[in-house]
């Protein structure tokens, strides 16, 4: 039998699922696959690997919140496709599949937006500038897109080396780009990679032009593919170092009050977790004289990330080494950053000598409180106008907390850092029309105009780790979150307080609060319908009752017309909210980048007894996972 011959036979066993045989055949009859891909698949199916094709078939890689994303490195590696692998172990090839980041869907993903840039940039040639990360395959995708733009006739900008998300979207901006695309998988697991998708504002895609670059991928013939596999580098630009010290020079306004860093000794403890973050950071720390260490086994660039479970540093595991460092050096504070340097982690030192791990809810709640106190004393934030902080709905209710009580409006957006970016790109556009030159002015003149004209950003965020200091980069920043941390942490020192202090203070002057999230990893085929399903049940049958407390409110993002603060209408989603009687809320919805299924739960308590509201609170959370992930698990047909 031929190739196609076993694959319809394995469908005809029930091996192979149809969508699955669909796509295989496909791409197989297409022509455009070269040896290797074509001796991998027959590999898989002649060692009956059927979960694996399945898990690399079963879909077409789309974009969702972050682009595309998916596996470069299968779960099984057939020979063909490991090839020679490199210094790192990864194999010569990535993943070959529908469902999986590899040349080939690098490919249709660049010139499908290749072909819709054009469209509306039809008088001259479109413009893009590419970053990547340190992950497999990073740097070969990055250049394998610069080639294909510059093929197809445009212009391109690649960086000399790995660097972070945040410094692609600002250099969208300073370069006049039209897009941009960055090569990376955040904090995923090191067997990931992405293609984030940015549009000329700097920010992530958004409708209706994700639709349209969706349409426009699509529409690309698999026969195109082959032309475009080499790279050829010799049209390709590199990144002006001009451009690259101008990001250097706008994370520095990150940071109010440099004296407060200067005159407060400040013992900081950093890990890059083997990513980019220590490309910007370690130069900006040292440029405002911050003393700090960092981890050394973490420094080296490596996409196996091997000295962590996972480079996340969500996850407390991840700052282990830098736990022990802090200890031995004495650090007051510990940050760590993702692969792409858009998320930072922290850890500060107690008064007893332990270290606390800080969500990101409790770190951006505490930079929203301080940036907004600061301000006012700095005379920057003069009468709160449409003074504004912008975070997601599943980010810490908190921070509404402390808009409210200080007269400062807050929106609400959906999750996924491109909403934020989309409502600061309005208010520019709004502001223009008064104040034409407004982009090219320093921050602190911006920061005047917002408040006379227009609406002035403070500070922006959500509960993963991400947050924003101004409108100049339109995606979460971790260099210029680690300035913002350790000038508040220096602040709070000199107020005689810990970290742990100060967040108490801002409990008791607006309230305790309470957050946690409930992950459930359902992977592959099979998960993918199983998320589908859960979220189905939730909103067709929604609980009536929670633990004893009755569902006072149900919103339904997916049908339900909401708006927010600023009267926009808030785009449809399956996200759900639950709001119980007993005061507790839930979010649920499917990630955009991940195999999983989130479950946001939300607590407060008007108990005056700050540890009494603590324990109450935490009791009434974990009661409340053990609850949720039964609930989906049943949902789910487990």
């Amino acid at each position: 039998m031929n190739l196609v011959e076993k694959i319809e036979s394995a469908t005809q066993a029930g091996n192979i699922t149809s969508s699955s045989r669909d796509n295989l055949v496909e791409w197989i009859t297409a022509g455009f696959l070269p040896s290797w891909a074509l001796e991998s698949i027959e590999s898989l199916v002649d060692d009956g690997q059927y979960s694996e094709l399945n898990d690399r078939f079963f879909k077409k890689i789309a974009f969702g919140t972050g682009g595309m994303r998916g596996r470069t490195i299968g779960k099984v590696t057939p020979p063909a496709e490991a090839g020679t692998r490199d210094r790192l172990g990864a194999p010569e090839h990535p993943a070959v599949g529908t469902a999986n980041l590899n040349d080939f869907n690098i490919v249709r993903a660049t010139v499908g937006l290749y072909r819709y840039i054009s469209r509306i940039v039809s008088d001259r040639a479109p413009r893009i500038v590419i970053g990547c990360d340190v992950r497999h395959f990073s740097r070969h995708f990055s250049e394998l897109a610069a080639s294909i733009w510059t093929k197809l006739g445009g212009e391109a900008y690649l960086f000399e080396g790995p660097r972070s998300t945040p410094q692609l979207s600002f250099s969208i901006r300073a370069l006049g780009t039209d897009t941009g695309i960055v090569i990376t998988a955040s904090h995923n697991p090191s067997h990931d990679n992405g293609f984030k998708c940015y549009f000329r504002d700097g920010a992530q895609v958004i409708s209706p032009h994700a639709e349209a670059i969706i349409d426009a991928v699509n529409a690309v013939s698999l026969a195109d593919i082959p032309q475009f596999l080499n790279i050829d580098l010799s049209a390709v630009k590199s990144v002006p170092e001009t451009v690259e010290q101008a990001y250097l020079e706008d994370l520095s306004c990150a940071v109010l009050d440099s004296e407060v860093i200067a005159k407060t000794p400040l013992k900081v403890c950093y890990t890059n977790i083997h990513g980019t973050g220590d490309v910007m950071i370690l130069p900006a720390l040292r440029k405002f004289g911050v003393d700090f260490v960092t981890v050394d086994e973490q420094l080296p660039h490596d996409g196996r990330f091997p000295t962590v479970k996972s480079p996340n540093p969500e996850n407390a595991e991840a700052f282990t080494l830098a736990l022990a460092k802090a200890k031995e050096t004495g650090a007051e504070v510990i940050l760590g950053t993702d692969p792409d340097d858009d998320r930072v982690g922290m850890a500060a030192r107690n008064r007893d000598g332990s270290y606390t791990l800080y969500t990101g809810n409790q770190t951006g709640s505490m930079l929203t409180a301080f940036r907004i106190a600061r301000m006012k004393e700095l005379g920057i934030l003069t009468g709160t106008g449409k003074a504004t902080i912008v975070k997601t709905f599943v980010t810490s209710p908190l921070q509404d907390a402390i808009a409210a009580k200080n007269g400062i409006r807050c929106v609400n957006c959906l999750t996924g850092f491109k909403w934020i970016g989309a409502r600061l790109q309005k208010y520019q556009e709004a502001l223009e029309k008064t104040v034409p030159d407004y982009s090219s002015l320093p921050w602190r003149e911006r920061a005047k105009a917002q408040l006379a004209s227009g609406t002035f950003f403070v500070v922006g965020g959500e509960e993963s780790y991400g947050y924003l200091h101004s409108d100049s980069v339109r995606d979460k920043d971790a260099n210029a979150a680690v300035l913002m941390v350790v000038e508040m942490a220096a602040w709070a020192k000199s107020k005689g307080l810990t970290i742990a202090e100060y967040l108490d203070s801002i409990y008791k002057d607006y309230g305790y609060y309470l957050e946690s999230l409930l992950n459930i990893v359902l992977e592959g085929a099979k998960g993918a319908g199983q998320i589908k399903q859960i979220l189905a049940s939730l909103r067709n049958d929604p609980p009536k009752e929670i633990l004893g407390s009755a569902v006072t409110e149900f919103l339904d993002f997916g049908r339900d017309t909401i708006k927010d603060c600023d009267g926009e209408i808030i785009p449809k989603e399956d996200f759900y909210f639950f709001t119980l009687d007993n005061g507790m809320k839930i979010a649920v919805r499917g990630s955009g980048t991940e195999p999983k299924i989130k479950f946001y739960i939300f607590g407060t308590s008007s108990e005056t007894d700050l540890d009494k509201a603590k324990a109450e609170v935490a009791a009434k959370i974990e009661a409340m996972k053990v609850f949720l992930k039964a609930d989906a698990l049943q949902r789910a047909g487990e």
